[in-house]
């Protein structure tokens, strides 16, 4: 699918010459993309969806750890007498 300018407006020596180039471009190469692309079967989904559990799984137990290790920290530094 090409859309069809008048010639002036692709001219990219001006300014709205160049925004309607690159808007051209922009849906030319999105319609492409769209053509390509496809819908993932159930059990790419279903792997999909395991890897990124595991992956919120994991960073959510890094933050608690990190979290954890610090309150000590805190307690040790803001509870100091001055």
């Amino acid at each position: 699918m090409k859309l069809q300018v008048p010639h002036f407006l692709m001219d990219t020596g001006n300014p709205v010459g160049y925004t309607v180039r690159s808007v051209t471009d922009f849906v030319n190469d999105s319609t492409r993309l769209v053509r390509k692309c496809t819908k993932p079967d159930k059990k790419e989904y279903t792997r999909i969806l395991r890897a990124c559990s595991v992956g919120f799984f994991i960073m959510g137990f890094i933050g608690y750890m990190v979290k954890l290790m610090f309150i000590p920290v805190n307690n040790i530094l803001v509870g100091m007498p001055s």
